[in-house]
């Protein structure tokens, strides 16, 4: 023999050949390890492709941080008469808004208005959401870095609530916890809540003040004065910035005609005297309604305290820069002037220059004889008073959006992202 047999340990194949002190690497070997690494680097690719396709891999929208000298309110609610102009306001004044809302009472198109004036990336997004389902709730805040909340998602007409009082309870006072329990889970500090001078009922005395005894008289308040108790009970051990905003009735629209008030043709039997004074004008209804003569005031009919949406929403804005952590602030929002019913119809026929036909029929359910502010506190802690109180003005602004949106905001169904 030669001395040609193998070790029994080395393999056939694979092994490295040996000429004159050099080792050559098996070619198979060679072509077999690269094969490996083409095929770990295409399994890697895959995976980083799919992981980024992943909503919990992707790289977090301005929504989702928080950014030094940015504050982003979350506006619930946001797509309705009041929400979608303090939204409006709170974009031209550079804060970052996210608007949830469930669109039962709020209008799509009043969302799109404002992607269109406010299209840049970090500036406005739009869930659709329901704050009746605590999932969903704390997914969103689970999902975007809030900074504050302006809550102002509400079935809000008094004649309603006397009808369907469960909805109300339910709508107001339990969503409002649902919020208040996600806000506390996800540390956000600042609330400004919606609240109304229907939690007052009717008072002895007029004006009133903050400090007159709240005693709502229809499920619509009681439910706004449940939800303050637990906000207030809530604040006591959070250090949360608490400020409430009791308002009175609102009317007007966006000066520039951007938004206005487009309520669903279901809900006018229950909405706003305004509104009904601009069907009557635009002759989709025959005249308004007005429920009540007797009460006891100059001319028999209701007397309220009408404020101009725009001085509503700078309230809501004033209050946000001025809320501090661990305090609550509650205030009137009027303009401390009531005027009748009677009298706003009148302010209607000349704003509109139609001859709005008036019948006249009992007592409505919940209602309360004469109701106005005092707004002594808001201007000396907030440095807040009504600019826009001359009601047939606010009226004639309001009519030139109705006008030229005879259809509301018709059906805004494309939605920019």
């Amino acid at each position: 023999m030669l001395g040609l047999s193998r070790s029994r340990n080395q393999s056939r194949f694979g092994r490295s050949v040996s000429f004159g002190g050099m080792d050559y690497p098996d070619p198979k070997r060679k072509s077999n390890f690269v094969g490996k690494i083409i095929l770990a680097a295409s399994l890697t690719a895959i995976c980083i492709i799919m992981l980024k396709q992943s909503p919990n891999f992707s790289t977090p929208t301005p929504f989702a941080i928080h950014q030094p000298r940015v504050t982003h309110v979350l506006v619930t609610g946001g797509a309705g008469y009041i929400g979608s102009h303090t939204a409006l306001r709170l974009l031209k004044d550079s804060y970052r808004v996210t608007i949830v809302d469930n669109l039962s009472r709020g209008n799509l198109g009043a969302v799109k208005v404002l992607q269109e004036l406010f299209p840049d990336y970090g500036r406005l997004q739009f869930i659709y959401a329901d704050l009746g389902d605590a999932k969903s709730v704390n997914k969103i805040f689970s999902e975007n870095a809030f900074d504050a909340v302006m809550h102002f998602a509400a079935v809000a007409y008094v004649g309603e609530s006397t009808l369907n009082p469960l909805k109300y309870y339910h709508n107001i006072t339990s969503n409002t916890l649902t919020v208040l329990e996600s806000m506390a889970a996800h540390g956000v500090k600042t609330l400004i809540y919606s609240s109304t001078c229907a939690t007052y009922g009717e008072p002895e005395k007029m004006p009133i003040t903050e400090e007159t005894p709240q005693a709502p008289i229809n499920p619509y308040g009681k439910a706004k004065k449940m939800a303050e108790e637990i906000i207030l009970d809530f604040s006591k051990n959070s250090k949360i910035a608490v400020m409430i905003l009791r308002y009175f009735n609102v009317i007007g629209s966006d000066p520039e005609g951007r938004l206005g008030e487009a309520p669903t043709p279901k809900l006018r039997e229950h909405g706003r005297i305004s509104g009904a004074c601009f069907d009557a004008a635009r002759g989709i209804i025959s005249g308004i309604k007005v429920k009540g003569t007797d009460y006891k005031t100059h001319d028999g009919t209701c007397i309220r305290d009408y404020i101009d949406v725009t001085d509503l929403v700078d309230a809501h804005v004033k209050a946000l820069e001025k809320a501090t952590p661990g305090k609550v602030g509650i205030y009137n929002v009027g303009t401390g002037k009531g005027r009748s019913v009677k009298e706003f119809v009148e302010a209607c026929r000349k704003a509109t220059g139609v001859d709005i036909k008036v019948e006249y029929l009992p007592r409505r359910p919940g209602d309360y004889a004469e109701v106005f502010s005092d707004p002594t506190k808001i201007k000396n802690e907030l440095n807040w008073t009504a600019q826009h109180t001359d009601v047939q003005e606010s009226l004639r602004v309001a009519w030139r959006w109705q006008k030229s949106h005879r259809n509301g905001y018709g059906n805004a169904l494309a939605m920019s992202s």
